[in-house]
């Protein structure tokens, strides 16, 4: 027993100080917060996502952290930038086309949705597919073929020289296209040339197809401009790649005054779609969430499109002292 009175003695004075420490007025000195870290660039993207769109899409979410800053930058500076050389609506219509002949499911409607979002019609997407769909059809006919590089450039240069001839004269008469011979004088007649690519083509489909690559790529009647025609086909044809294709629409593209810096854009929008292309198909992003996300972006610019319409409110006048 005196042992263990001993023991607890020895104990009441350990715990003492502890006891005097806790009872004591004296404030207990306050603990230095450690400064908040800043955020990491891809945090940084993140936030900007959010605040644009109010959530952060699941397939941005899923872009590696070293990645997404530079991805995020290029999609806001040319895709989203509004005060680009080229509209918003012919940028995504360019994305379009070049994701339809990818072809990427998830770029199709994500393109097709921000198109429409810029105000394109049905008619406009359409064309832009077609047009797209006219890009590779010629491409793989001259790639084919192995034509000669030098001789369809100046093929080319003989059909600008009589296009530029032709400018502000009133059309020739038209000439019914029922088959190849009709086909021939027609192209003749509108081209004041036939290239070897067109002249090489089956006879029995030339009818058909010379009246397609007519009434779409070349006729100035159609939904989307001449101009911006021409800057899908070069679009198209570089990502294919198609040497030709670059050879003749570039020429077009001069005559129906396209700026340098439009050309530029057009590529840069390709390059861009093949890029997102080959990542959502190489992750094997969930289509189902990618196109609600895609739905849930229009909505939130829509949103912020109607809330920057609202009228401001004017501020009061002050009545004159007179009238007070």
């Amino acid at each position: 027993m005196t042992r263990v009175r001993s023991l607890l003695s020895i104990m009441a004075v350990m715990l003492l100080p502890a006891v005097a420490l806790a009872g004591d007025d004296e404030p207990t000195p306050a603990v230095a917060k450690k400064p908040a870290e800043p955020p990491t660039p891809a945090g940084a993207s993140r936030a900007e996502i959010k605040r644009m769109f109010g959530f952060v899409p699941a397939f941005l979410n899923a872009v590696p952290d070293n990645a997404l800053p530079g991805a995020w930058e290029e999609m806001k500076t040319v895709q989203m930038n509004p005060s680009t050389a080229l509209p918003p609506k012919i940028k995504e219509l360019i994305g379009l086309a070049v994701s339809a002949q990818v072809p990427c499911k998830y770029c199709v409607y994500a393109h097709t949705q921000f198109a429409k979002l810029h105000g394109a019609s049905d008619a406009e997407v359409k064309e832009a597919v077609m047009v797209a769909a006219q890009a590779r059809h010629w491409s793989t006919m001259a790639q084919g073929l192995q034509m000669d590089l030098k001789l369809f450039r100046a093929e080319i240069a003989k059909v600008i020289a009589h296009a530029k001839q032709s400018a502000g004269k009133p059309p020739p008469a038209a000439i019914q296209v029922v088959d190849a011979r009709s086909a021939m004088q027609d192209m003749q007649q509108t081209l004041g040339y036939v290239p070897e690519f067109l002249r090489k083509f089956p006879a029995e489909g030339i009818a058909g197809a010379w009246k397609e690559m007519r009434d779409v790529v070349m006729s100035p009647a159609t939904a989307i401009p001449a101009k911006y025609k021409t800057l899908i086909g070069i679009a198209v044809a570089s990502q294919i790649p198609c040497r030709y294709c670059l050879a003749a629409d570039g020429e077009f593209a001069k005559l129906e005054g396209t700026t340098e810096r439009e050309v530029i854009e057009a590529v840069a929008m390709a390059a861009i779609t093949r890029h997102w292309s080959t990542y959502l198909n190489g992750v094997e992003t969930d289509e189902a969430q990618f196109k609600r996300d895609v739905d849930r972006m229009v909505k939130a610019a829509k949103k912020q499109a109607g809330a920057a319409k609202q009228p401001v409110a004017a501020a009061p006048t002050a009545r004159p002292a007179a009238a007070q």
